[in-house]
């Protein structure tokens, strides 16, 4: 059976960034993303839906993302979906949430008080990607950017 798991978001970050690192060095950004849906309903009225996701971003794309992404700042990730399943401790149920791990991602806009008008403009900047070109020193053990969560890490959180 085929299958195919893709997700492109745009929106704004709900938080700073949590970067943390695994016990091999993998750097880890855990990022909320609030997407916003504008509409008019049959009556004529403006009708606002927000929907927060939980994004997980890896390697030295997720320590650009620390770097240079705040709250409130405009980005877009293109990733794929992921459900993550565990037992709750207090009450011994079984939980679930729907996420995604990023494989790209583009800030959106310019960073704050750069460029002429302190920034007022409403129209986005061309995005720049957080995804240099691999450095040739690199080892190879270690995951590329974008390549999902390390699968003999411990993941710290």
């Amino acid at each position: 059976m085929a299958s195919f798991n893709k997700v492109i978001l745009m929106g704004n970050l709900t938080r700073d960034p949590e970067l943390r690192y695994t016990p091999k060095g993998t750097a880890i950004a855990k990022i909320g993303l609030a997407v916003n849906r504008v509409w008019t309903n049959e009556a004529g009225e403006k009708k606002e839906e927000v929907t927060f996701v939980d994004v997980d971003v890896f390697g030295r794309t997720a320590e650009n993302v620390g770097q240079y992404m705040r709250k409130g700042r405009p980005i877009m990730v293109e990733g794929r979906l992921k459900l993550d399943q565990w037992d709750d401790k207090q009450t011994g149920q079984k939980k679930s949430k729907l996420g995604v791990v990023a494989e790209t991602v583009q800030f959106l806009g310019s960073a704050p008080g750069a460029g002429e008008g302190g920034g007022g403009s409403s129209a986005p900047a061309a995005p720049r990607a957080a995804r240099p070109a691999p450095a040739a020193s690199a080892p190879a053990a270690e995951p590329l950017e974008g390549d999902g969560p390390p699968e003999s890490d411990d993941v710290p959180f």
